[in-house]
């Protein structure tokens, strides 16, 4: 168990883990759990298949990136779903911060790739766990259900080993890489991540905000 003054331990504008949806839902969950590791592993599969992904889900709002508003919502992005399960898990007494990185997503539909004008998306979202003093990798993004459907590998997680990327697809061809490393952080770097956004993707503002009414199972990436 790690002190309460523990940086990452602390709740923090987006990863509201003070919030009272946060406490019950976390606090429900790892009900049974005795362990760290335990109630790490409880709240990924938790975030990865009871928050849908969607990958349209990034409108330019500071309150909508917030834990408790992603919990109500039921849905989100990798960003979106990393921070929901920070929260969670600082709220477990696990310190938990968010790491990102650039990847290369081989199986972008069509359509997704006309949208953004790449297969490259930056700032693809994961959380940092410290469990048995070693930081470890969740990357809970892509639910089962939407997994099994377009024959993705789900990403599964033992609260030992980085669980970081979809490889592989099921019929073995190649589906992400990363590209590089964006670093770790206390909370979300906002403003950071929406300038880069603008810049990579021209027209983002007004194609996401039009694309929020597909829904994600048919605009899967």
């Amino acid at each position: 168990m790690y002190d309460n003054n523990h940086p990452y331990l602390q709740p923090s504008f987006f990863i509201d883990s003070d919030h009272p949806d946060i406490i019950e839902f976390a606090d429900t969950l790892c009900s049974d759990c005795h362990t760290p590791v335990q109630r790490a592993i409880t709240l990924y599969y938790a975030v990865r298949d009871r928050i849908l992904y969607d990958p349209y889900d990034l409108g330019y709002s500071r309150d909508s990136m917030r834990a408790s508003a992603i919990l109500k919502k039921g849905k989100g992005y990798c960003v979106a779903k990393a921070v929901l399960l920070a929260a969670l898990g600082r709220r477990q007494k696990i310190p938990c911060r968010l790491g990102f990185g650039d990847v290369t997503n081989h199986l972008t539909t069509p359509k997704l790739r006309a949208l953004m004008g790449t297969d490259i998306f930056i700032y693809h979202g994961y959380t940092e766990m410290l469990l048995d003093r070693k930081w470890v990798k969740a990357t809970p993004a892509f639910n089962l259900s939407l997994c099994e459907r377009f024959g993705v590998k789900p990403l599964e997680f033992d609260g030992q080993a980085d669980s970081i990327f979809h490889e592989f697809d099921t019929r073995g061809r190649k589906h992400m890489e990363y590209l590089r490393d964006r670093g770790t952080f206390v909370d979300v770097p906002f403003d950071e991540i929406f300038s880069a956004y603008r810049k990579t993707y021209p027209g983002f503002a007004e194609n996401f905000a039009t694309a929020l009414n597909h829904s994600a199972v048919d605009n899967f990436l």
